[in-house]
């Protein structure tokens, strides 16, 4: 019989900002599962909050990490191979754009708009695993977030579709790039869930609504869902799995309609 047991496995998740985060989510499943977690934070408005997270779970350190900001990430990865030595499992769960480039018409995102969507949602992965590979020496598992508008056009996420997209390539590219060191690396591509950066996309209750009424499980999917894929592919049960996007959204994907 099969089980997940992470205890003695150390990784690092980005992107918590609260209790609603995909990413603290993640970080609860993985914890349970007897990890050992880096728990980093954007800036000093969040520290508070996310300490109080980190403080709920056995062994977990915190840190700012601004993913824009070279110097930090490379901090960040100073801190972790200090107090951890290696990790097996990085979760990348971030993603930015202005909220008047998620409105209007796609052809009016703005040169800076474009670009801030770009580095914060997608760029960002590349330094983090890069730095993460060099504490992963007997191999490890990346997972980074992307959601369905990567590939169909959903109204009021405009640029952030064309950040997923790019996201999804990285992926793709790491995955290739890293399997000679027995690191894997996938996406998650989640239904819509209430968190706190889908409350700036518009329409973000219609969409939930469709999604249940199309969903050939009839249904939007749950944190908890999304949480447990995530354990999935942190595991070694995923061993074999590398550059793939799992959808994890009740079938709504396969759907023409």
């Amino acid at each position: 019989m099969y089980s997940i047991d992470l205890t003695g496995k150390n990784g690092v998740i980005i992107g918590v900002a609260n209790d609603r985060s995909i990413a603290w989510g993640i970080a609860s499943i993985l914890a349970q599962a007897g990890a050992r977690l880096a728990l980093t934070y954007q800036n000093d408005r969040v520290k508070d909050r996310v300490t109080n997270l980190a403080d709920t779970l056995d062994g977990a350190m915190t840190m700012p990490c601004d993913a824009t900001d070279d110097s930090q990430v490379e901090e960040v990865f100073h801190q972790v191979g200090e107090n951890f030595g290696e990790i097996s499992f990085l979760v990348h769960s971030i993603a930015f754009a202005n909220r008047e480039d998620l409105s209007g018409r796609f052809s009016d995102t703005s040169r800076e708009g474009f670009r801030i969507a770009l580095e914060v949602s997608a760029y960002t992965l590349l330094p983090l695993v890069r730095h993460a590979a060099a504490l992963m020496p007997g191999g490890g598992s990346v997972v980074t977030m992307t959601f369905n508008a990567s590939q169909r056009v959903y109204p009021g996420y405009n640029i952030m579709g064309t950040a997923k997209a790019a996201l999804e390539h990285e992926v793709r590219q790491l995955a290739a790039e890293h399997g000679g060191q027995n690191i894997r690396v996938n996406a998650i591509s989640a239904g819509p869930l209430d968190t706190l950066s889908a409350r700036g996309i518009g329409g973000f209750q219609d969409m939930k609504r469709q999604h249940s009424a199309t969903a050939p499980l009839g249904r939007n999917i749950s944190m908890d869902e999304v949480a447990k894929t995530a354990l999935f592919l942190c595991s070694d049960l995923s061993s074999g799995i590398t550059g793939s996007i799992i959808p994890v959204d009740a079938g709504y994907h396969i759907m023409a309609v």
